[in-house]
C-alpha cells in the first residue's frame, strides 16, 4: 500500500481535486487516469463524490462544488448544507473525510468527558451539524477552555452514521489524520446570545450578532432568496436593471416628509460665529448649500426610472429609499428598499398582469428553495404559514375596482364592525384591505381606479375626471404589498395635477420633457421588498427582517 499523504499535501490535493476543472480531466477512472478520491483518500477536505454530486443548488444558480471556493486559508472548508441537506441527508457520504468551518451552537460532554458533542453551524442552512470528538483526537483538550456557543472552530474527521434519529450523518473526529482548529473562543458569561430563544426587542439591541440567530439566519437567507428572484424575475422579462440616485430635489411621492441633505449645519459646528445664509424674504438661502438648491433622500426611484423607461421601454430600479415619517408602528421604517419596474407601451392591465406574475414568481423560488426556512417559520412564527403560500401561488388574483371594493365593504360592515366608517373616497385602511382579500375574495385581491384626491399627481387621470388608473394589490395577512399606476403621459393633464397637488411644474421640466419629446403610454408599481419578506416569512415586525432597521431614535450599527 502506498504511504499516506503528509496532511497538507493532502489538503492541497483535496482541494484541487473538488474543482471542475482538475475533476474533468481526472474523471472517474474512465479514461484509466486515477480518480480524485483514489489519489487523495485520506484528504482533509476530498470531495469523495466529486463536485457535482452535492445537493442541487437553487434553480438558475451554478452548480456548486462540495469543496466550497475561496477557502483554500482554513485548507478547503465543505459547507454544512452541502452535507445535511442533501435529499438522502447525507447518507450517501458515510465515509467521506471532510473539513468543516463555524460558530459552535451547542457544546457538551458525553461518557464522563471522554467524548464531546458540538453543534456546529455555518449559516449556510438552518439545522447544525453534530461533531462527535473523541478523546483520542489531536487537540481534545483544547476544546475544554473558553470553547463554548459562540466560538469559531474548524473540525477535520470522517462523516459516519448517525445514530440518533434527528441527522443522518454526523461527523466523527478520532483518528490521528483528524483535526480541530479554534479560531476564536468565546467566555460563556458574556456571550449574550444563549441557547434559549430571545426576545426580538433584545435581538435588535445586538444586531451585530443577531445573524447567528436561528431566527434572523433565516429570514437573512429568506431575504437573499428574494432579492435573487427578483432579478430573475426581471432579466427573463426582457427588463434592464437602472441604478436612480438617492439624492434629489424632487418629491416622488408630494409628501414632504422627506430626510434633507445640506452640508450648512457642518460649517456651522467648524465656525460657532457663522450663521446659515440667508436669502433676502428671511428663508434659507439654497443657493450657498453643496447642491445650489435644496436635496433630498429619494423616497422613491420611479420618477428616475420613468426616463429610462422611455428610452429602454422595459425598466426596473432595486435600492434603498427614505421617509422621515416620525412613526414607531411595526410597518414603518426611515431607511427601506423598493424594486420599481416601469413598463413602456403598457396600461394599467399590463401593469397588474407584470405585478401578479412578480409575486408568484418570488414566493415560488423561497417555497422551492428555502423550504427548512419556511418550516422553521411556520413552527415559531406564523402555523399555516406553507398553506397560505400554495394558496398565494394556486389561483390567479381577484380584481374589483375601488368602487366595487367600497360597495363590498359598505354591505359588509355590520358583520366586520370596522374601527374606521367605510365611504367613498376614503384611503382604504389595513383592516378594510385584509376584510376584502381575506374574508371576501379569500385570496390575493387587486383594487384599481382609484379616486384622484388619494393618489400621486403622476398617476393617469381616467374619463370621469374622479379617478385614476392606479392599482393596489393586497395579499392575506399584509395588506397592501405593491402600489402602482398607469402614468399620465398628456403634458397639459400631468400640468394640472402637479399644480393641483401643490407642486410647480418647473421643477418637473425634465420629467414633462418626457411628455414633449415622443410621449408614450407607460406603467410602474413599487413594492416594498421588506414587505414582502414579511409576506414571504409570516413575520409581523418590519424590523426584524432588514439587517439594520432605521427608525425615529435608533441609528445604531
Amino acid at each position: 500500500a502506498a504511504a499516506p499523504l503528509p496532511g497538507a499535501t493532502a489538503r492541497w490535493l483535496g482541494t484541487c481535486s473538488a474543482q471542475e476543472a482538475v475533476a474533468a480531466v481526472l474523471g472517474d477512472g474512465a479514461t484509466g487516469a486515477p480518480s480524485a478520491r483514489a489519489l487523495a483518500p485520506s484528504a482533509a477536505t476530498s470531495a469523495a463524490p466529486g463536485p457535482t454530486s452535492g445537493p442541487r443548488p437553487p434553480a438558475g444558480l451554478p452548480e456548486l462544488p462540495f469543496v466550497a471556493s475561496y477557502s483554500s486559508c482554513v485548507g478547503g472548508r465543505t459547507r454544512i448544507v452541502q452535507i445535511i441537506r442533501r435529499p438522502d441527508g447525507g447518507a450517501s457520504l458515510v465515509g467521506t473525510q471532510v473539513s468543516v468551518c463555524g460558530w459552535v451552537r451547542t457544546k457538551r460532554e458525553g461518557d464522563k468527558g471522554k467524548l464531546c458533542f458540538v453543534e456546529l453551524n455555518d449559516g449556510s442552512c438552518q439545522s447544525n451539524l453534530q461533531v462527535v470528538i473523541d478523546s483520542s483526537a489531536p487537540g481534545f483538550d483544547s476544546l475544554k477552555v473558553n470553547c463554548g456557543t459562540g466560538a469559531s472552530l474548524k473540525f477535520t474527521g470522517t462523516l459516519v452514521a448517525s445514530p440518533g434519529g434527528k441527522q443522518a450523518v454526523e461527523l466523527q473526529v478520532k483518528d490521528a489524520n483528524h483535526a480541530i482548529t479554534i479560531f476564536g473562543g468565546t467566555d460563556a458569561k458574556e456571550y449574550p446570545l444563549a441557547k434559549k430563544s430571545h426576545g426580538m426587542e433584545f435581538l435588535r439591541s445586538i444586531a451585530h450578532l443577531r445573524p447567528r440567530s436561528n431566527f434572523i439566519g433565516a429570514v437573512a437567507r429568506v431575504r437573499s432568496s428574494l432579492a435573487y428572484a427578483t432579478h430573475e424575475f426581471f432579466r427573463s422579462k426582457g427588463f434592464q436593471y437602472v441604478h436612480t440616485p438617492l439624492i434629489t430635489a424632487a418629491d416622488c411621492e408630494g409628501a414632504g416628509e422627506m430626510f434633507q441633505v445640506t452640508t450648512m449645519l457642518s460649517a456651522l459646528d467648524q465656525d460657532t460665529k457663522a450663521a446659515i445664509p440667508k436669502a433676502p424674504n428671511g428663508k434659507v438661502d439654497y443657493s450657498k448649500d453643496f447642491f445650489g438648491k435644496p436635496a433630498f433622500l429619494t423616497v422613491s426611484g420611479q420618477l428616475s426610472v420613468e426616463n429610462y423607461a422611455c428610452a429602454l421601454s422595459n425598466v426596473y430600479t432595486f435600492g434603498p429609499t427614505f421617509r422621515a415619517e416620525n412613526s414607531h408602528t411595526s410597518r414603518h421604517l426611515a431607511e427601506f428598499w423598493m424594486i420599481e419596474p416601469e413598463l413602456a407601451f403598457a396600461d394599467i392591465r399590463d401593469d397588474m398582469d407584470c405585478a401578479e406574475d412578480y409575486l408568484k414568481h418570488c414566493l415560488r423560488y423561497v417555497v422551492e428553495n428555502n423550504r427548512e426556512d419556511l418550516e422553521f417559520f411556520e413552527k415559531f412564527v406564523e402555523p399555516g404559514l406553507l398553506a397560505r403560500l400554495d394558496n398565494f401561488l394556486k389561483e390567479p388574483f381577484a380584481r374589483v375596482t375601488y368602487t366595487e371594493a367600497i360597495d363590498i365593504l359598505i354591505a359588509e360592515s355590520p358583520k366586520a364592525k370596522f374601527q374606521e366608517p367605510v365611504t367613498w373616497g376614503m384611503d382604504l385602511g389595513s383592516e378594510h384591505e385584509r376584510y376584502l382579500c381575506e374574508k371576501v375574495k379569500k385570496r390575493p385581491t387587486i383594487v384599481y381606479n382609484y379616486p384622484k384626491d388619494i393618489k400621486a399627481f403622476y398617476m393617469r387621470l381616467n374619463e370621469d375626471e374622479r379617478t385614476v388608473a392606479a392599482m393596489d394589490v393586497l395579499a392575506p395577512a399584509i395588506g397592501e404589498v405593491i402600489g402602482g399606476s398607469q402614468r399620465e403621459e398628456r403634458l397639459d393633464v400631468l400640468d394640472r395635477r402637479i399644480t393641483e397637488v401643490g407642486l410647480e411644474p418647473q421643477d418637473y421640466w425634465w420629467y414633462r420633457d418626457l411628455r414633449r419629446f415622443g410621449t408614450v403610454p407607460h406603467s410602474g408599481f413599487g413594492l416594498g421588498f421588506e414587505r414582502l419578506i414579511m409576506l414571504a416569512t409570516g413575520v409581523e415586525n418590519i424590523r426584524d427582517v432588514i439587517p439594520y432597521p432605521r427608525y425615529p431614535g435608533h441609528a445604531e450599527f
